[in-house]
């Protein structure tokens, strides 16, 4: 049979479980954001094959996965990962700690006042 081992594209994504659903991988697909051996693809059904490399631009993140079978049904985590290898590389690690940067001076009686400054003008209204 011609095309053996070929599979959509949205429906590889489902099955290894990239996506929630068929029908978002597929709004990806044509949104351009994921690309088949470095070439941008812009339709859900274009065939995947054994030993592509995929590129998938997510939320804040890119994966890059190289297709070792295709798919038979969306099965449970460990079997999805039985079809890529994954290729990211390991993400930069963050320095989480504050930077050593002075706190942003606000000159007086520039923009809101303050809770403080609030309560005084509030106080002198009172007054009156």
């Amino acid at each position: 049979m011609p095309g053996e081992g070929r599979q959509r594209v949205d429906k590889w994504l489902f099955f290894a479980r990239a996506i929630k659903s068929r029908s978002l991988a597929a709004k990806l697909v044509q949104a351009g954001r994921v690309r088949l051996n470095r070439d941008k693809i812009d339709q859900p059904s274009h065939p995947v094959k054994i030993g592509d490399v995929l590129t998938i631009t997510l939320e804040r993140r890119v994966i890059i996965w190289r297709v070792l079978a295709s798919g038979v049904r969306r099965g449970p985590a460990e079997e999805a990962r039985t079809l890529y290898e994954d290729m990211t590389p390991p993400a930069e690690a963050r320095d989480d700690s504050l930077p050593d940067a002075l706190v942003p001076v606000r000159a007086q009686g520039s923009g809101r006042p303050t809770k403080k400054e609030r309560r005084r003008i509030d106080a002198l209204r009172d007054d009156e």
